[in-house]
């Protein structure tokens, strides 16, 4: 049977937000190829949620051959019955990719969704001749399917019927604990082909589909990954599956805090637990010298580093521990800690130069719906992006720790020597030039034309970007329309200042950190862009 699954098959193709390891191109279909394919991602190695096969798009170097050659349509039902009975007769245990059919180029391809198997290891016939009835492990390494051998055999072999918390089923709940509302913002949010349909599915139909739901017709059970996305209280089914965020004006040793819990679903939480802090925490310190048209402009802490930070907490911490993420500001450093540490196989030295690399994920499925959204990347890439945002941003170097039991996991960001009270640095900042501090909260649809032409004047950046942006436009669509490839340095010089000068505006302000986001020149912005374009002819 062919469906549509619950991811946008448009991201596929350009690596977007699946890795190259998760995916398979075939120009054409080849039954022994693709058999070894899906058994290497159902017993899914990494714990990375399986894989794709795309067929009818042909592969050259690991990348994509566009446009595709595609399928013909009139092939894909006997390739589907063949499917069926290979996923029977040629795997073992038995397993059964999904598959859907896409339009992509006014071509046709078909794509085989192999999510990681309930009870790996599986092992696929090593060729489909009559003749020949050896079976074997496979396995995906980096972008390629092998046979899985010595250690990595027996490491497959020691993973048997061990199934990532966020992947098992949750008997003590029901589909009804699944919020139809919050699987139809999901799908819409990630553009998924299923939306147009979903309405008219029944829970267990799109539970099935999405793979959040599971287990014989008589007995079916929400995944906890469903419960953790799809539940507008997880914590009522996973004790302190939450973010708190505490701020201490006067120390850690003062007399009062503040303090702010968020409950929900794990993609709503990291919004708006990053809003709040963006919103009430984060200041701007602007620097103009008195002989250089640019101004200088930093951060007391980086956003693209609280949000990598909160980002990997919630991926990687365990929700069988009842100790939420939690995040501690003072007027020094901001902490980030979660339960429990990396595993053990990372070594902390190599972590704290960015170069430790995750053997296996705690929550493969976790990561699959926050890449999905957007929120997260995988692939050990939260570290190095960390390190990069505060060097970017001048900021001291971060901290990474972990006691030696790996019990918990701790990510300091100091705050910029600048904003520290009564600092030497803040004083040299004030000798500089003239510097102001702007709080995040600062209206910026109050600013008047005559500042808002002078700020333009004195960022060249800002000019640039108001000039590129055509209609609402997505931040990579900027990005790549201006040929900056380092997103850290785009936020920093670029968009973040546009934004303040009132030229540019957020198409969705109430939500700064959705995937949906836009961007789009203000009434002023607009004015300014034609005066600007009248100069120049």
């Amino acid at each position: 049977m062919t469906v549509k699954l619950p991811i946008n098959f448009d991201k596929l193709p350009q690596h977007r937000t699946i890795e190259s390891e998760r995916v398979e191109y075939k120009a054409g279909w080849n039954p022994a190829s693709v058999l070894r394919t899906l058994c290497a991602f159902a017993n899914d190695f990494h714990n990375l949620g399986g894989g794709y096969v795309v067929l009818g798009i042909e592969e050259r170097d690991g990348r994509p051959v566009l446009p595709p050659k595609g399928q013909d349509p009139n092939a894909i039902d006997g390739i589907q019955k063949n499917l069926l009975n290979l996923g029977s007769s040629a795997i073992r245990p038995p397993y059964h990719p999904q598959t859907a059919i896409h339009e992509l180029d006014g071509r046709t391809i078909l794509i085989l969704y192999a999510p990681g198997g309930e009870t790996r290891p599986y092992s696929a016939r090593t060729s489909l001749s009559a003749r020949k009835t050896d079976w074997a492990w496979y396995i995906r390494k980096h972008s390629s399917t092998m046979r899985a051998k010595g250690p990595d055999e027996r490491e497959l072999l020691g993973l048997a019927a061990t199934v990532p918390f966020d992947d098992r089923y949750r008997q003590t709940a029901s589909l009804s604990d699944l919020s139809p509302r919050l699987i139809e913002q999901y799908l819409r949010d990630v553009g998924s082909d299923l939306l147009p349909e979903s309405t008219g599915l029944s829970m267990e139909a799109l539970g099935r589909r999405m793979n959040i739901a599971g287990g014989p017709s008589e007995a079916v059970f929400p995944k906890n990954i469903g419960l953790l996305f799809f539940n507008d209280k997880p914590h009522e089914f996973f004790p302190a599956t939450q973010i708190d965020v505490v701020w201490f004006p006067d120390g850690p040793g003062g007399d009062s805090f503040e303090e702010k819990e968020f409950r929900g679903p794990l993609s709503v939480i990291l919004r708006d637990a990053i809003s709040y802090i963006e919103r009430n925490y984060l200041k701007e310190m602007v620097v103009k010298h008195p002989h250089k048209p640019e101004a200088e402009r930093f951060w007391n802490f980086p956003i693209d580093a609280i949000e990598e930070a909160l980002v990997n907490a919630i991926y990687h911490r365990s929700y069988e521990e009842r100790e939420p993420v939690e995040v501690r500001i003072t007027a020094e450093e901001m902490l980030i800690l979660s339960f429990p540490g990396p595993d053990r196989s990372i070594r902390m030295e190599d972590l704290r130069r960015g170069k430790a690399v995750s053997r296996r994920y705690r929550n493969r499925r976790i990561g699959e719906f926050l890449k999905e959204l957007e929120l997260a990347e995988g692939r050990s890439t939260g570290v190095p992006k960390i390190l990069r945002a505060m060097r970017s941003n001048g900021s001291p170097e971060p901290g990474f720790e972990s006691d030696g039991d790996r019990i918990s996991f701790l990510v300091r960001l100091p705050v910029r020597p600048e904003f520290l009270p009564g600092s030497d640095e803040a004083e040299t900042a004030q000798h500089r030039g003239n510097s102001t501090i702007q709080d995040k909260k600062l209206n910026n649809k109050d600013k008047s034309a005559d500042t808002v032409q002078a700020a333009v004047q004195a960022t060249e950046q800002v000019g640039r970007l108001v000039l590129a942006l055509k209609g609402d436009m997505h931040r990579q669509e900027l990005q790549d329309r201006l040929g900056i490839t380092n997103r850290a340095h785009f936020l920093t010089t670029y968009l973040k200042p546009a934004l303040e000068s009132g030229l540019v505006e957020m198409t969705d302000p109430e939500t700064p950190t959705s995937p949906r986001q836009r961007y789009r020149r203000t009434p002023v912005g607009e004015s300014w862009a034609t005066e600007n374009k009248r100069k120049r002819s």
